[in-house]
């Protein structure tokens, strides 16, 4: 790696950005653009044709999100370093986003060098935050409710993750844009957080979960 340029993917639906990254990466000494994608669906089929050792990846894209596309690559390819780049500081996202297998997670703002430290680290297998993002990552893993002793232990761990951004006052709407997914999905997984924890309502759910320490 130290002596072949780092081959980059970008995956963006903003053209303008997108472009403007590519141009901006392309400049660097040690980096090679090997393609862009406009969509998590072709991210996916660049990645898999390309086979580049990083693709920089937007969340909010249409059709198939950067979260499953993530996904989808990590598991066909799991050489691919993936680094999500996104305007979203959702808790919600980056997690999903560690969880799909990304190992490094910028908010959109972050200057070159950050970006090209980004790109570094992970194509040599390191994982990497922005400082924006770094500080909550500590806070999550030094809380014991998140590692080994999870509240409410009937509750599965998309049902806690929901449960906390219920706690967090997000309503079903914003939970469903936060997670991807279908606002039917969220609110058939409300109903059963509610009757696994018996309580009656929202307002009582809410109580019961900051009690727990979630959603602060």
């Amino acid at each position: 790696m130290s002596e072949e340029a780092i081959r980059v993917l970008l995956a963006d639906d903003h053209p303008v950005y997108r472009d403007g990254l590519a141009v901006l990466l392309g400049s660097i000494p040690g980096i090679e653009v090997a393609g862009t994608a406009a969509d998590g669906a072709e991210a996916v089929e660049r990645a898999a044709g390309l086979q580049p050792d990083v693709i920089v990846m937007d969340v909010r894209m249409p059709g198939l999100d950067g979260i499953e596309a993530t996904r989808r690559i990590v598991a066909d390819s799991p050489h691919i370093g993936v680094v999500v780049l996104t305007m979203s500081e959702e808790d919600a996202t980056l997690f999903a986003a560690m969880r799909a297998g990304a190992r490094g997670y910028l908010l959109k703002g972050a200057g070159q060098a950050e970006i090209v430290r980004a790109i570094t680290a992970v194509a040599h297998g390191e994982t990497i935050f922005g400082p924006a993002v770094a500080s909550r990552v500590a806070e999550f893993f030094q809380n014991p409710a998140a590692v080994g002793n999870p509240v409410f232990p009937q509750l599965t761990s998309r049902e806690r993750e929901i449960l906390a951004l219920v706690a967090a006052g997000r309503s079903n709407a914003q939970i469903a844009s936060a997670l991807f997914l279908s606002p039917k999905t969220v609110r058939n997984n409300v109903s059963n957080i509610f009757a696994k924890m018996h309580v009656a309502d929202r307002a009582e759910a809410i109580v019961r979960a900051r009690d727990a320490g979630l959603g602060r």
